[in-house]
């Protein structure tokens, strides 16, 4: 089965929204009861590592979906560390 390489980039745009908009849920909670220790360090550190190569990987490979999805999500992951920072 052949695709274009539009309907390609179709699904690369879709499963990087996806995977970013699936956070949502939890950066809420945390917003709104200002609470992040539901949040585990190793899956937060790990997730953080993979985005980061994920980013890596599609500057690489010269991918805009996964280029600009992952730098917004490398963007969004900062916050919770800048917000929680004892300044």
């Amino acid at each position: 089965m052949a695709l274009a390489q539009s309907s390609i980039d179709v699904i690369g745009y879709c499963a990087a929204f996806l995977t970013t908009v699936s956070f949502l849920p939890q950066a809420i909670q945390s917003w709104r009861t200002r609470d992040l220790s539901g949040i585990s360090l190793g899956m937060y550190s790990l997730f953080t590592l993979g985005v980061g190569l994920w980013l890596i990987y599609g500057l690489i490979i010269e991918k805009w979906p996964l280029i600009l999805e992952y730098t917004h999500v490398c963007i969004g992951l900062e916050y919770p560390a800048i917000k929680s920072a004892p300044y």
